[in-house]
């Protein structure tokens, strides 16, 4: 029996790479379970509204993008022009709060739906309360009880380890630096992109890094070298099994990269199964299990 292994996930709600990554992380969620201990840490792309600005990167160039991530990685994107560009920090801050209040699962929750919002919903802005208030109530984080957590100062000291953290990427990240940026305060430093994963073994403390955008191969790679023995799971059997397990809508993609099959095939399987709920978003939709109970109403 293999022993847990700790990942730690270094990445920021607007980033379309973390986004893209999202199927890759889910399939390592549903092989491997509770043996992979997750800990997500804020990058902080912008920390305030002109960061955009000042490096020269505007709306129409992150609508292009989007259009281009969402043809090449199949995640749900909408490329209409955002009004503006907008600083990440309050909903990393939202994130770090959840996380230190309520544990990382709602922190994540929180994090997935901050992420469905900047990536789905053209007016949506990350540095908006609307926003954080809209994603939050989402996750099941009443809004009232998130401003309290926001008013411990523990938790600007927790963002700011967060983003130290996240600009001292280790050795064998470094020796891949065409994954990773510069610190935009100090060109002569490096710091990991979203999303970045750091495979940890706690008996001994090695570690593999796996910076920026990485195929799900490598992640289990990573997993297979620090523990041989951990206990795989096989596939999903079918969508609604998969969707089922699920915490929140998977979108196609995710599905189809979980499942190990295409993103058609795994498009006319969801449309095909009873009891499956399809939610549009902006390129494409999120699938869902309908409640039991709604499907006695009907």
């Amino acid at each position: 029996m293999g022993s847990t292994i700790e990942v730690t996930e270094y990445t920021d709600a607007a980033c379309p790479w973390a986004w893209s990554a999202e199927p890759m992380k889910r399939r390592l969620r549903w092989l491997y379970g509770d043996a992979l201990e997750w800990r997500t840490r804020m990058i902080v792309l912008s920390s305030d509204r002109e960061h955009y600005v000042r490096i020269g990167y505007t709306p129409e160039m992150l609508a292009e993008g989007f259009a281009e991530f969402a043809e090449r990685y199949g995640m749900p994107l909408d490329a209409t022009v955002r009004a503006r560009m907008g600083a990440t920090k309050p909903a990393a801050r939202a994130v770090v709060a959840a996380r230190a209040h309520a544990g990382p699962a709602l922190a994540e929750a929180l994090l997935r739906r901050l992420r469905v919002h900047a990536m789905t919903i053209p007016t949506a802005q990350l540095d908006e309360p609307e926003t954080i208030v809209a994603a939050a109530s989402e996750a099941g984080i009443d809004p009232a009880v998130l401003e309290r957590w926001l008013s411990d100062p523990a938790v600007d000291h927790a963002l700011a380890r967060d983003m130290a953290a996240a600009r001292a990427p280790g050795p064998a990240a470094v020796a891949l630096s065409g994954k990773l940026a510069r610190v935009t305060e100090d060109p002569s430093r490096w710091r990991y992109t979203a999303p970045s994963l750091v495979f940890t073994r706690p008996s001994d403390r090695v570690t593999i890094e796996a910076p920026g955008f990485q195929p799900a191969l490598a992640y289990e790679v990573a997993v297979a070298n620090l523990d041989p023995e951990l206990p795989r799971r096989a596939e999903p059997e079918s969508v609604d099994e998969l969707l089922a397990w699920a915490p929140e809508p998977l979108a196609t993609q995710e599905v189809a990269v979980v499942m190990g099959i295409s993103r058609e095939d795994a498009r006319a399987r969801l449309a095909a199964t009873t009891g499956v709920v399809e939610q549009a978003a902006g390129s494409d939709a999120f699938w869902s299990v309908e409640a039991a109970e709604a499907r006695r109403a009907a």
